[in-house]
């Protein structure tokens, strides 16, 4: 739990993270030394299980991490949280039942119906107290629109109670309009620029995922505030190839 990123986040500051998709500590460590504002832990289509993703939220230490879930099970909702992550991305929300099962799934009583236990996030029950009085505030509950369903619903998922943002997934909305990775068309910008003034009308932030700094940017100027920008395995490669193309041009 982690209040100071959730207020941020809900007042629309301009927060700067990466993706994490490799179960490894020493990546985990490496990203959060640099000045990011957050992490986007990848448990939906990386290999990462609970306790690698255990293994992640420690070497995190005091840097932000939101998970995007596999699915939208309660049990994903309430490990991920009970590990201590910031908040969670859940994928392919396209319907307003849906986001409103998932913002139960992510809050206490009286607000939603998430379960109690000793966990990593409450101490192992020493700060139980404390966690429960400050959980359903402190904790960042995002949605995911990538589909097209998402987006004819995105006025009314935008409204719902408990949930505190959107997040982007231009790949697969494109997918889903018949225009797979056509992210510069007109229709895909229009669909993700109704979902940004969705959410936007409600005073509500939005995120979206870019593969390099001039799409962020483009992002950035366009409102959204939730920014993941590249991915640990696209950046080492491309690390990597600098070094050599580099050496190889001398």
């Amino acid at each position: 739990m982690n209040h100071g990123f959730s207020d941020r986040l809900r007042q629309r500051e301009l927060l700067i993270g990466t993706i994490v998709s490799i179960d490894s500590i020493a990546v985990m460590e490496i990203a959060t030394s640099c000045p990011l504002d957050w992490i986007f832990i990848e448990a939906e289509h990386a290999p990462i299980d609970g306790a690698a993703l255990e293994r992640l939220l420690v070497a995190a230490r005091n840097t932000p991490c939101l998970v995007r879930l596999p699915n939208h099970e309660p049990t994903w909702i309430k490990r991920a949280l009970d590990l201590g992550a910031a908040g969670i991305i859940v994928p392919q929300v396209n319907t307003v039942d849906e986001a409103v099962a998932i913002a139960k799934a992510a809050r206490f009583t009286p607000e939603g119906i998430r379960g109690v236990g000793v966990s990593r996030a409450n101490d192992y029950s020493y700060a139980l107290s404390d966690y429960l009085r400050g959980a359903n505030t402190g904790t960042a509950v995002i949605v995911q629109a990538e589909h097209v369903d998402a987006i004819a619903s995105a006025n009314e998922i935008a409204a719902v109670d408990g949930i505190d943002g959107v997040f982007v997934g231009p790949y697969d909305l494109s997918a889903s309009m018949n225009l797979p990775g056509q992210l510069d068309h007109v229709d895909v910008n229009a669909a993700i620029a109704h979902v940004c003034t969705a959410f936007a009308d409600r005073n509500k932030p939005a995120g979206i995922f870019s593969v390099d700094v001039d799409d962020a940017k483009s992002r950035i100027a366009k409102g959204f505030s939730l920014i993941a920008c590249g991915i640990d395995v696209v950046l080492l490669r491309a690390g990597i190839t600098q070094v050599v193309e580099s050496l190889r041009d001398s």
